[in-house]
């Protein structure tokens, strides 16, 4: 368990299901498939033995198809479902041993979660939506007045404040559900699936406002998706679940270019690495004969917005790093990656 994580989960299990308290502690019960485990003892293990950190002001994002557990995974984290076993360490305190007082109190100042499911209380008006953290956390009508109207203008919302839900669209009410959860000024954000309802247009806009809203706020965000595109955009690192499990963890580089087995590479299969891919991951050696005059990029940046530079430059394009010089790009390993041919990526 790393100090510098906020969130450190370890061996997780949540196992449905008569007598799930004994699928962890028995190897031979936990090495069973899903389907052999339901045979065997009547129970699903939706999580199963998942350990990860979330760094400070990271976007997590966990993504799998129906059915991977990633939003059992996120109930877990906050105790809406209580975990079978493992642990989950919030800044530096397991929440799985946190009573009902700690654990609500934990609820209103630590973390808020944003659902696919609004959830806007439909007689109240915006102002008082977004309040409503504040209020049951016992805050005074001027202070929960301010500080709603402060992130209703955050998330693009002003002018709506005396609106009610049902005279909103789709988009407008997750960006209140969204003020909701920024207005108690919470450590950590977990969102499962917010956006899978909403249309496609609307939904890049919304994914766009999380952006913009990590890098105005900084907040630590965990993020459940079944959208490779979705989790791409936002996701800092990427975990990837299938029936229960972590099948790999990484960022978006990682996970296109080094796919840990057959089912990410088959996930990923359709990416455009242009986009995704970084020079760090496309290039290579200085060779003897290489000119090392050329223009320096970082190996954080991705192909695609390399793709100028490099093609522009009369010598390879050196890659660098704190003054050190990791390797060299040229048009070569560029438009192996731009026109998709696999080039060992």
């Amino acid at each position: 368990m790393t100090t510098e994580a906020v969130i450190s989960v370890r061996d997780l299990w949540k196992v449905f299901g008569p007598k799930a308290d004994r699928v962890p502690r028995s190897a031979e019960l936990a090495a069973l498939s899903r389907r052999e485990l339901a045979d065997r003892t009547g129970c699903t293990a939706a999580v199963r033995e998942v350990s990860f950190d979330v760094a400070p002001g990271e976007v997590f994002v966990v993504m799998g198809l129906s059915g991977s557990g990633k939003s059992t995974l996120v109930r877990c984290l906050t105790r809406l479902v209580e975990p079978t076993a493992g642990k989950v360490v919030f800044e530096g305190e397991d929440i799985l041993d946190a009573g009902r007082r700690r654990l609500r109190d934990l609820r209103r100042h630590k973390f808020s979660m944003v659902f696919q499911n609004f959830g806007l209380l439909p007689y109240r008006q915006v102002v008082d939506n977004v309040a409503y953290g504040l209020e049951i956390r016992g805050a005074g009508r001027a202070e929960r007045d301010r500080r709603a109207r402060e992130v209703i203008e955050l998330v693009g919302l002003d002018g709506y404040e005396h609106s009610y839900p049902d005279q909103l669209s789709g988009g407008m009410q997750q960006r209140v559900g969204l003020a909701r959860a920024l207005a108690v000024d919470p450590d950590v954000l977990y969102f499962d699936e917010p956006f899978s309802a909403l249309d496609p247009l609307i939904r890049r806009d919304m994914q766009n406002e999380v952006i913009r809203l990590h890098r105005e706020v900084g907040k630590t965000m965990v993020f459940i998706t079944h959208d490779l595109s979705e989790a791409l955009k936002l996701g800092d690192r990427i975990l990837i679940m299938r029936d229960g499990a972590a099948v790999q963890c990484g960022t978006g580089d990682e996970l296109v270019g080094a796919p840990a087995d057959d089912y990410v590479r088959d996930f990923v299969r359709d990416v455009p690495k242009s986009h995704v891919l970084t020079l760090r991951r496309v290039m290579r050696r200085p060779r003897p004969d290489d000119d090392l005059d050329g223009p320096e990029l970082g190996p954080d940046v991705i192909v695609r917005d390399a793709v100028r530079t490099v093609l522009a430059a009369s010598a390879p394009v050196r890659v660098v790093q704190d003054g050190e010089l990791l390797g060299v790009v040229t048009g070569e390993e560029i438009l192996t990656v731009v026109t998709g041919a696999e080039a060992g990526v």
